[in-house]
């Protein structure tokens, strides 16, 4: 049975129905979630069907499963249950000997399900399933040939079919270019996007592309002023909650630096311009050296209040302070998770 990716699957108009082993893979959570809840025939209203069993990839035994697998149900009218195993990337390494043996002689009781973020295509195990069953891609596809980037293209596509349909509305082409460009890639953060966007129109009314600027653009926009103007403050709290609000919604912390730099640095030069005039046997105003810095003339009293309530001290280390930021994001915290730890560092150096 050849692999399938899971926009095909969601977006075919037949129904899908589960193999004897059926295994779901990928790094998209939200595509494994949809691809899962079809397969199992769940409506929108329905959470689980009676005649499936949810367990726990992490905590399952194999002779648990095996066992649920070999016992029909009251529910199923002699039709095979599913028994779905999630997270199981674990499940998997661990039992992989049995699974193997089970693949060649499957249960006629029960559907095994298996839901894993990887899975190895040069492994026994994937080539058996592969082979005799059913494997479904839960990423977005790539483009030809031996591209590994994602197919934008039928991103949009897929965006402005099924993920609008789920929410009842019409989303533009020109409006699904915009809100990948802004949300990015991942299908979590994009079908909460449209979520929000359907709830400004009437029921199947067009989502347009200034609607995305207005309402997904422009929170992220205001809520990363809103993280400068806390750690400018010293309010390293508020800083923080605004830079999980938005690392919650996709952004990463590499792109989230140099915006923040951007402001900051400008502190930081105002504070050595002051510095290099005192050194030099001269005086300069906190304004010229504002305006040395490059802030222009109706950002000046705002970022006066600014430079006062970080202080001189801290003003005066505030360069040093980006250059180890963009030092560590470039080298030791390069990946996402300790990308973040950059941030709320430097947010608590500027705390009052």
């Amino acid at each position: 049975m050849p692999l399938l990716n899971a926009f095909d699957l969601l977006t075919a108009a037949n129904d899908s129905a589960p193999s004897a082993v059926t295994v779901l893979f990928g790094d998209d959570p939200m595509l494994r979630s949809w691809t899962l809840r079809k397969l199992l025939g769940l409506d929108a209203a329905e959470e689980e069907r009676p005649d499936s069993i949810d367990l726990d990839g992490e905590l399952a035994e194999w002779k648990d499963v095996r066992d649920e697998l070999q016992t029909g149900s009251l529910f199923s009218m002699g039709q095979p249950r599913s028994i779905v195993v999630r997270d199981a990337d674990k499940f998997v390494s661990k039992y992989r000997a049995e699974l193997e043996a089970y693949v060649a002689k499957p249960s006629s009781a029960g559907l095994l399900l298996l839901e894993l973020k990887s899975f190895p295509g040069n492994t026994r195990l994937y080539k058996a399933i592969n082979k005799t069953h059913l494997l479904v891609q839960c990423a977005i596809p790539t483009g030809s040939g031996r591209s590994t980037k994602p197919d934008l293209n039928k991103l949009k596509s897929f965006l402005c079919g099924f993920v609008a349909a789920r929410h009842q509305c019409k989303l533009q082409k020109g409006a699904a270019e915009t809100l990948v460009e802004l949300s990015g890639t991942s299908l979590g953060l994009l079908d909460t996007d449209i979520a929000k966007l359907a709830v400004c129109v009437e029921r199947g009314a067009p989502v347009t592309d200034d609607m995305v600027r207005k309402f997904v653009g422009g929170w992220r926009s205001k809520t990363t002023w809103e993280i400068i103007d806390a750690a400018t403050e010293g309010n390293s709290g508020e800083a923080l909650r605004q830079l999980d609000h938005l690392i919650a919604s996709g952004e990463k912390a590499f792109a989230l630096l140099p915006q923040i730099s951007w402001s900051l640095r400008r502190l930081g030069l105002a504070a050595a311009a002051i510095d290099y005039a005192e050194k030099s046997g001269r005086r300069i105003s906190l304004s010229d050296a504002l305006q040395q810095a490059g802030f222009r003339p109706f950002d000046m009293k705002k970022a006066e209040a600014h430079l006062r309530k970080i202080g001189r001290p801290r003003a005066q280390r505030m360069l040093g302070w980006l250059l180890d930021a963009d030092l560590k994001l470039k080298g030791t915290h390069s990946t996402d998770d300790r990308a973040r730890w950059v941030l709320e560092e430097l947010f608590l150096k500027m705390a009052s």
